[in-house]
């Protein structure tokens, strides 16, 4: 098993060579460049330890200022390889989030190494769009989103945009940018 430092620096490669390097999200060069985006590796092995590193992180946030920690980016390497079971467990983190007064002030993203969009085939490129080299975790400020969100033109056409470059992609270049999932 791979040790986490090198973990966080694989979760680093893809947050720049794909979601950055790719414009997937055209708002995180910027927290990235200033250093304002956290990536943490947790050594949980089971949902309830997961939560409990959801909820130090997210605590972490509430402790830090925007200007310091923007967002936060927690790899779970040990659990949740399967998909389905990954997305389950956002049910669980729907009601966290409520349970700690955490809705309205942060939302939770999710990336997965077998990421699929309902109603899409496994292979479908559209996929790619959120496909990491672990199961993350983004945790995001609201107040960062509403930033972005009222700064970008066209706020609802990056899904389509996303899928079109991903699309785009040759067999190389999926290959250099998505590794981990050619294995």
């Amino acid at each position: 098993m791979n040790d986490n430092a090198e973990i966080a620096q694989q979760v680093r490669r893809w947050l720049e060579d794909v979601v950055i390097g790719l414009n997937l999200c055209p708002f995180a060069h910027q927290p990235n460049k200033l250093g304002r985006i956290r990536i943490a590796v947790t050594d949980a092995a089971d949902e309830e330890a997961l939560l409990e590193a959801l909820q130090e992180e997210m605590s972490l946030l509430d402790a830090s200022a925007e200007e310091d920690t923007e967002t936060t980016l927690l790899a779970a390497p040990h659990l949740l390889d399967d998909f389905d079971d990954y997305n389950q467990f956002f049910d669980l983190v729907d009601i966290w989030l409520r349970e700690f007064g955490w809705e309205g002030t942060y939302q939770v993203a999710g990336f997965h190494p077998d990421y699929r969009f309902a109603e899409t085939a496994a292979d479908d490129p559209g996929n790619l769009t959120n496909r990491s080299p672990w199961p993350l975790f983004h945790l995001i400020r609201e107040s960062s989103i509403d930033r972005a969100v009222a700064s970008y033109p066209d706020v609802d056409g990056i899904p389509a945009r996303n899928i079109a470059r991903v699309s785009a992609l040759d067999g190389d270049e999926r290959r250099r940018l998505f590794p981990y999932l050619f294995g």
